[in-house]
């Protein structure tokens, strides 16, 4: 049974001797931060539980001593989770309260788990792992949005859609190349998140306050037993830097950036102009005075909330921009901006696939209008390029002969053969097997095109990949 006083009357273990005041109660609520990292707990307990094991191993503490604090942190971590263990700002932080609790519980035996480590190189283990196991569930949701994505390719690989540049009519496209585009920005967002997870996952503890520790740690053993690739090799290094949380904030901008030109693409798609396709009921809302409206509020949010993560881009990069080494408080203020862009971009990602999957393309409205815009002028002048005109007569000429049909108004492939002669003599009647939005998909080869042999091949090395 412990002997210590009162804990309620304790100061916080991160006050030593050298204090001979009182915390201003003004300056604990201004410097708390447990409202926000008290959801590092789980790590920090499991990283103290390491930390006691590798004391225990280089007989900083004994065993026995290691066994006791190790059950009192995992009762703790009982209480955290069921919401049973009081906050006090004047703890400061998750670190603090958990630590405290110890010593609550079992007295000096839990003032001996800080040995040989700091609150500098606990967080920053603690957040890596957090880290860590945060962009291990982005990279799940983002590999169940490919899937939906991939899930629509055999079924809407019939219809043929306009590809627009400068948001005008330019060449046709499979829906399925559509689809398979989204999958292939999703897979560069899977690897960056991976790339970033391996520069994450490097062990910070032992490195203490700055320095290091005079006593006799080691560091690889608590690093394999946290699931860490290794441990951080300079300590200033380690202590100062966040540039694992400022590259994970990018990766988390790229991946919103994407979800938002997707939601404004399907909004634009979503509306009488367009027709293109109707959206689940479920995730769209209505007016609060005009009955008729079905409104894409979910894609609009993912627009406007990818804002916000770029925004936290911003607040870490300004955070950290001239920060002397080592460690400095200002670093307690990169948490809030990093938790919200996980929260919101993961949220983003849980609403679009549900959204992909129920989609309806409007195949009779695409088709209706596909041949407006001349999506087969481009295939049209390459067909006159493979019959050795040059390019830039080619692309002159059939500017001429989109012309001529507009002034008609009528598609390419309605012009009579003399009207098409008229301006290149070239030309005879095989242009039209490359005329029509579906002979201009079909006349595509070239790697990676919308040739429906390529897509197809595509499709199924994707089906292979994503298993």
């Amino acid at each position: 049974m412990s002997t210590d006083q009162n804990p309620s009357q304790q100061a916080s273990p991160s006050r030593s001797g050298v204090f001979h005041a009182e915390t201003d109660q003004r300056l604990e609520s201004f410097a708390e931060s447990i409202s926000f990292d008290r959801r590092l707990y789980q790590h920090d307990i499991r990283g103290s539980i390491a930390h006691s094991d590798m004391l225990a191993s280089v007989g900083l503490i004994s065993r026995d001593e290691a066994t006791e604090i190790q059950k009192a942190l995992r009762e703790i971590e009982v209480e955290l989770d069921t919401d049973r263990l009081p906050i006090r700002f004047e703890l400061e932080d998750i670190h603090m309260h958990v630590e405290q609790a110890l010593i609550d519980r079992i007295g000096d035996v839990g003032r001996k788990l800080h040995t040989a480590r700091s609150r500098n190189d606990q967080v920053s283990t603690d957040i890596r792992m957090w880290i860590r196991d945060a962009l291990d569930r982005l990279d799940s949701s983002l590999a169940a949005l490919q899937a939906a994505f991939l899930g629509r390719c055999d079924a809407d690989f019939d219809v043929v859609l306009p590809a627009y540049t400068h948001l005008q009519r330019a060449q046709p496209v499979l829906a399925p190349h559509y689809w398979l585009a989204y999958i292939e920005k999703f897979a560069r967002d899977r690897d960056r998140l991976a790339d970033c997870r391996a520069r994450v996952n490097q062990c910070p503890l032992g490195v203490a306050a700055v320095a290091g520790t005079t006593l006799p740690i080691d560091r690889d053993q608590t690093a394999k037993a946290l699931d860490f690739d290794g441990v951080t090799a300079n300590s200033l290094d380690t202590s100062s830097d966040r540039d694992f949380m400022l590259e994970t904030a990018f990766v988390l901008s790229v991946v919103a950036s994407h979800l938002s030109g997707w939601a404004e693409e399907w909004i634009l798609w979503s509306t009488v102009e367009f027709n293109f396709i109707k959206m689940p009921h479920a995730f769209c809302t209505g007016s609060s005075i005009m009955p008729q409206k079905v409104n894409p509020d979910t894609l609009e949010l993912t627009r406007g909330k990818s804002a916000r993560v770029m925004g936290n881009l911003q607040t870490l990069m300004l955070l950290v921009k001239n920060l002397p080494m080592a460690y400095n408080r200002d670093l307690q203020e990169d948490k809030p901006p990093l938790f919200d862009s996980f929260d919101t971009v993961l949220a983003m990602l849980e609403l679009a696939t549900p959204i992909v999957q129920g989609s309806v393309l409007q195949r009779e409205s695409i088709a209706s209008r596909l041949e407006r815009g001349y999506l087969d002028a481009t295939t049209l002048m390459e067909w006159m390029i493979a019959k050795g005109m040059p390019q830039r007569r080619a692309h002159h000429l059939v500017g001429a002969i989109v012309g001529e049909a507009m002034q008609r108004d009528v598609p390419l492939a309605d012009l009579p053969i003399d009207v098409l002669q008229s301006h290149a003599p070239e030309i005879d009647k095989t242009i039209y097997e490359c005329l029509g939005s579906r002979n201009a998909v079909d006349a595509f080869v070239s790697y990676g095109s919308t040739a429906p042999d390529q897509v197809r091949a595509q499709i199924d090395r994707w089906k292979k990949q994503l298993g």
